[in-house]
């Protein structure tokens, strides 16, 4: 029997030792080469870029994981509360593992004879994420990962452990953590998030997409019910505070704000710079923060003054015609689709819709279109505006008087919702069409170069290309002021005398002769140098680049930041040479300020996740003109406006300065101009490039939206003039001969001289009219 006992003891104990011995060896293969839990005490996480505003408004978002780190002390005491009632109950009491919870997953995974339950703690799930990368379920991750959450119990805190957890947690729909969720789902920051709302947040890390609201709205109420009772059960709330969360409405935002769409061209002109700068890796998961010179303000006014703009000349351009036609079985699928998407009472006054055309009545000139269960009334004087365009002149001139010369029943086209009508309560719309026209504008601030607003194009969405930077188009007699801006500082004034009369030129040996006319084909004789630039009279700017040197006049327009290529030749006076709308817009800052050539920027700083400033950016600021030939260019600019082909922008009532710009062939229109704070430039034409129609210069095309943008710019800003330097002197000069006036002259102008270049002699007695002398007053405007 001792035997028999003696035996049993020791297979007992050889038993226990290779039980030990396996249990060491599986210890020590599952424990070697475990990650660095140290790794833990910097936790730098891929996060959100963030660019913002030059007053703090997030204007773009860069990331790979959209994920905000935020502190555990932003985090709300009850969202903690929800994630541990929901996901680890003992939290508090165990040291990185639950024994019960493994045990009970052990049953349920031999049960099934497969990895299905895991009962993982929250330290666990902080291991998993952060620690071991691989997804696959085995039994040797699952003891690595238990050995790895032992040490980090041991080394960090259970506050330091929530707050690798609630940022490091996926939540659906491309959100990391508790702050990306909070602005994903309910579009507001993680502090500011009620009960009901962390409950719905908390019941998501089992099955983000099972559980999203969006998706599935009824199986995350119950996923809620499920965190509020849990939170119960903890006694971390009341029942009735449980009740009551359940029932609270949820403001779910089903669109996130994008806020790259308040200034995307802008934007990505940003992104592309910090891609560059600082690589893919810092930008998309570096957590930048980027605080630019945009005004968000500015920035809206000039996207409405660009797009408003642009469909006033699209209309002008003639109606394209419907979307598409429908049969009468079509008709009746589009309204059954339409009312299916909402009735016509579900629209805003202004909302642009798709419509089918139902009936065409030319007697009554109304037209009744659909979308909707109720039709909709287009009178007549809503769609006057659409011509019928003519393919050889680009536009015809009649307007629409009979709805059917342009509309037929089963027309599908856009409409705008003007207003309800008092009988049916249906709505009158206004005949719109996408316009195919394009634009750009840029504003600089004129002492510093800061970019305040960017619109590159109509639509991002559907192009990316930035007209504003990216495109190089002929500025047209936009590109005169440079020249005339060279010729004062080479010895002309304003009273300067030329000659307007036929020019022949031959610009190479084998070129054909070139006889370049005036915008109305007029010449009128002996001009002052001051008329050429307020009129845009081609054939004088011209003669002025020829005596001052087309090399001269190039190396000027590179004092004055002009880096795209010119040509150099007589063209040149014309605007024949693609620039930039910020290049030009740039020079056109040296006028405003004082001679003075500021570097154009848009990013003021960069900081780097842990706020570390890694750029920063001060004025630049160069002299390039003296002061009097800024000003006197300056006046002669405000005389563009006073009496040129800048008339429009006189509405702004206030000192303001520019100059139209109109290629021969109408692909181009502009409107560069600047008031003593502000440059803006504005341009419009297609991309492909194709003429405009007849009239759609740069006064009637491009000035219209610089006017919008500038005085709902500048409407509660104090009216300010451009100061004068020392050095200038104004004198009141004959406006035909340029001498000083006398009771002998018929018109008078005053204009500012560089002192020492004003005019010294008068008007002298007339001598008697000849038959067919032009009188220099009756100009017409030319571009």
């Amino acid at each position: 029997m001792r035997r028999l006992v003696k035996a049993v003891a020791i297979l007992a104990v050889l038993l226990i030792l290779s039980a030990g011995g396996v249990g060491a060896y599986l210890w020590y293969i599952w424990s070697s080469n475990l990650p660095y839990i140290g790794s833990l005490e910097e936790y730098t996480p891929p996060i959100i870029t963030e660019v913002f505003s030059s007053k703090g408004e997030v204007i773009g978002r860069f990331w790979e994981e959209k994920r905000i780190v935020v502190p555990l002390e932003k985090i709300p005491r009850h969202m903690i509360q929800a994630f541990v009632a929901a996901e680890d109950d003992r939290f508090f009491e165990h040291q990185g593992i639950d024994f019960v919870s493994i045990f009970r997953a052990f049953i349920k995974n031999v049960q099934e004879r497969k990895i299905a339950q895991g009962g993982s703690t929250i330290t666990q799930q902080v291991t998993r994420s952060l620690l071991l990368k691989n997804p696959k379920r085995t039994y040797r991750r699952k003891a690595r990962e238990a050995i790895l959450s032992l040490q980090i119990e041991k080394s960090f805190s259970k506050e330091r452990i929530l707050f690798l957890y609630l940022n490091q947690i996926y939540l659906g729909h491309g959100a990391y953590g508790v702050e990306a969720a909070a602005r994903t789902y309910f579009g507001k920051t993680v502090s500011d998030l009620t009960l009901a709302e962390s409950a719905l947040l908390a019941g998501l890390p089992q099955a983000p997409s099972r559980y999203s609201a969006f998706r599935h709205f009824d199986l995350a109420k119950k996923r809620q019910r499920y965190v509020l009772e849990r939170m119960k059960e903890e006694r971390y709330i009341t029942g009735e505070e449980a009740d009551r969360a359940f029932a609270q409405d949820l403001p779910l935002q089903e669109t996130e704000e994008n806020p790259f769409e308040k200034a995307p061209y802008f934007t990505e002109n940003i992104r592309k710079y910090l891609e560059e700068t600082y690589g893919r890796e810092a930008l998309y998961r570096g957590g930048l923060r980027v605080f630019t010179t945009l005004d968000l303000e500015a920035q809206k006014i000039a996207r409405d003054a660009v797009e408003q703009g642009l469909r006033d000349l699209d209309k002008r351009e003639g109606y394209r015609g419907p979307l598409r036609h429908l049969t009468e079985e079509e008709v009746a699928s589009f309204l059954d689709a339409s009312a299916g998407a909402g009735s016509p009472s579900s629209g805003e006054t202004g909302e642009v819709k798709d419509a089918v055309v139902l009936k065409v009545d030319d007697e009554t000139g109304q037209v009744t279109v659909g979308f909707g269960p109720e039709p909709a009334v287009l009178p007549l004087k809503l769609m006057k505006w659409a011509r019928t365009p003519n393919p050889k002149l680009h536009h015809s001139a009649a307007p629409v008087r009979r709805p059917s010369r342009v509309l037929e029943k089963g027309d599908v086209i856009r409409v705008r919702l003007v207003e309800r009508t008092p009988e049916s309560g249906g709505w009158i719309v206004a005949l719109e069409q996408e316009p195919t026209i394009q634009g750009a504008l840029v504003c600089l601030e004129v002492k510093t170069g800061r970019v305040l607003a960017l619109v590159g194009g109509r639509d991002f969405g559907k192009s990316q290309f930035n007209r504003a930077i990216q495109a190089r188009r002929q500025p047209g007699s936009a590109f005169k002021p440079i020249i005339y801006a060279a010729a004062l500082d080479r010895g002309m004034t304003p009273s300067s005398v030329i000659l307007d009369a036929p020019y022949v030129a031959r610009m190479q040996e084998k070129d054909k002769l070139w006889r370049p006319e005036n915008y109305k084909k007029k010449f009128f004789g002996r001009t002052l140098f001051r008329w050429g630039l307020i009129k845009s009279m081609n054939v004088i700017t011209i003669k002025i680049l020829k005596k001052i040197g087309v090399r001269a006049s190039i190396e000027y327009a590179r004092r004055l930041g002009i880096e795209s290529d010119l040509s150099p030749d007589l063209s040149l006076a014309l605007g024949s040479s693609g620039l930039s709308l910020m290049e030009l817009t740039r020079a056109y800052t040296a006028f405003a300020n004082g001679g003075f050539l500021p570097r154009p920027y848009s990013i003021e700083r960069v900081e780097d996740r842990h706020g570390a400033v890694l750029e920063e950016s001060q004025p630049e600021v160069q002299p390039v003109l003296s002061p009097q030939t800024a000003f006197v260019m300056t006046d002669l600019l405000k005389g563009v406006v006073r009496e040129g082909t800048g008339w429009r922008i006189k509405a702004l009532k206030r000192p303001a300065a520019g100059k139209t710009g109109t290629t021969n062939d109408l692909r181009d229109a502009w409107f560069m101009g600047f008031t003593p704070e502000i440059a803006t430039g504005v341009w419009v034409g297609y991309d492909d490039r194709i003429s405009m129609s007849r009239g759609e210069t740069g006064s009637r095309a491009a000035s219209p939206i610089w006017l919008q943008f500038m005085q709902d710019l500048l409407q509660d800003r104090p009216v300010k003039d451009f100061p004068v330097p020392e050095g200038v002197v104004f004198a009141k000069i004959d406006a035909r001969q340029g001498l000083l006036a006398s009771p002998y002259s018929e018109k008078t102008v005053f204009q500012a001289f560089v002192e020492g270049t004003e005019p010294t002699e008068h008007v002298p007695a007339p001598r008697k009219a000849k038959d067919g002398q032009f009188s220099q007053f009756d100009m017409g405007f030319s571009e």
